[in-house]
């Protein structure tokens, strides 16, 4: 995908944020009125202060590991003023000295306008299939 593309050039910019533990360049993504469909305890995060807070919680939870996010199959529909698209993001852990420590993939999507010239997310739904026997979510994703 063209890395002009403005959804890759936030995918790419969440995945150095996340990397880097940058609550403020993990924040610059989002509009202040962003509403996150989010997959980890919350039903619904609304407004950017609330997710800033999620973000710092996530990376200070962490203490030395830190996240890599790696992204697959990136599709985006994007006109002049908005941009709509589709990835699988997989996060794994790492310790301090470089070993793996978890790993999981889960399904985002996400809805971007343009802003005084730049792109920001308002809206975020991230997921996971569930398996119907166990009700437990499927966080590695199986390729057929």
């Amino acid at each position: 995908m063209n890395e002009q593309n403005p959804f890759v050039q936030v995918i790419t910019a969440y995945e150095q944020a996340v990397s880097s533990k940058n609550v403020d360049a993990f924040a610059a993504l989002y509009t202040s009125d962003v509403h996150i469909f989010d997959m980890w305890g919350e039903w619904s995060i609304q407004g950017l202060d609330s997710w800033r807070a999620m973000a710092e919680g996530w990376f200070s939870s962490l203490g030395t590991e830190r996240v890599i996010v790696t992204s697959h199959m990136i599709d985006s529909t994007i006109t002049d003023e908005l941009a709509v698209g589709y990835a699988y993001f997989t996060y794994t852990a790492l310790a301090e000295n470089g070993e793996k420590l978890r790993s999981l993939t889960n399904r985002i999507s996400m809805a971007l306008k343009k802003i005084e010239g730049n792109w920001k997310v308002f809206h975020e739904h991230t997921s996971a299939p569930i398996d119907h026997q166990s009700l437990q979510a499927i966080l590695q994703r199986q390729t057929r």
